[in-house]
C-alpha cells in the first residue's frame, strides 16, 4: 500500500510544473481575450446609435445605408442588401453569423472551465508536500507550498472570472443583434 501511495505522490508532484504552465497560458489567453474585449466594448458603444438610425433607415428602403466598412453591424446589414432580402439567402447570412457568435462564446465558456480546474490542481498538489513539511516542522517548505497553492487558487478564479463576465455581456450582445436582424428580416424580407 505504502508503494502505490508513494508512486500517487510522485505523479501527483509530476503535474504541477505542467499545470502552473497551463494555468500561465490560460491567463495569458485570458488578458489578451479581456483587451479584445475592452476594444469591442468601446467600439460597439459607438456603433450602438448607429445601428438604430441605420435600422431605421432599411426599414424606410434606403438601402444604400448599408456600408459594409461601417462596423460589424452594418456590414452583416449590407450582406443582406446585397442578397435582396430573399429570406433564404438571409437566413443562411444570420446562421452564419450565429456559428461566429457560437465559436466565440466559446472561447470564454472554455476560459470558465479550465481557470478553476488548473487553479484546484495547482492547489490541490502542493498541499501534500505542505502538510509533511508541516508534521515534520519544516515550516519553510510549507510555506513555500502554500504560496503556491494560494498564488494558483487566484489565478484560477481570476480567470474563470474575466470568462464569466465576457460571456456573459457577449451573449447579451448577440441575442441583441440577432433580434435586431429577425427585425430587419421580418420587415424587409420577400
Amino acid at each position: 500500500m505504502n508503494t502505490i501511495t508513494q508512486i500517487l505522490n510522485w505523479i501527483s508532484s509530476a503535474l504541477l510544473l505542467p499545470d502552473i504552465v497551463l494555468l500561465l497560458a490560460a491567463l495569458a489567453s485570458s488578458l489578451m481575450s479581456l483587451g479584445g474585449f475592452a476594444a469591442a466594448s468601446l467600439e460597439r458603444l459607438g456603433e450602438r446609435g448607429r445601428r438604430k438610425r441605420l435600422i431605421a433607415e432599411l426599414c424606410a428602403g434606403k438601402e444604400e445605408a448599408a456600408r459594409p466598412d461601417d462596423g460589424e453591424f452594418a456590414a452583416v446589414a449590407a450582406l443582406m442588401v446585397a442578397a435582396k432580402w430573399e429570406r433564404l439567402e438571409c437566413e443562411k447570412i444570420l446562421s452564419d453569423l450565429k456559428g461566429e457568435h457560437d465559436r466565440e462564446l466559446e472561447r470564454s465558456r472554455f476560459l470558465t472551465k479550465v481557470g478553476p480546474m488548473l487553479g484546484l490542481m495547482g492547489t490541490l498538489i502542493p498541499m501534500g508536500p505542505a502538510l509533511a513539511g508541516l508534521a515534520s516542522g519544516d515550516i519553510a517548505s510549507m510555506a513555500y507550498n502554500m504560496q503556491i497553492a494560494f498564488a494558483t487558487t487566484v489565478v484560477g478564479c481570476f480567470i474563470a472570472g474575466s470568462g464569466v463576465l465576457m460571456h456573459s455581456v457577449k451573449k447579451h450582445w448577440f441575442a441583441d443583434e440577432m433580434a435586431d436582424f429577425v427585425y430587419l428580416l421580418e420587415k424587409r424580407c420577400k
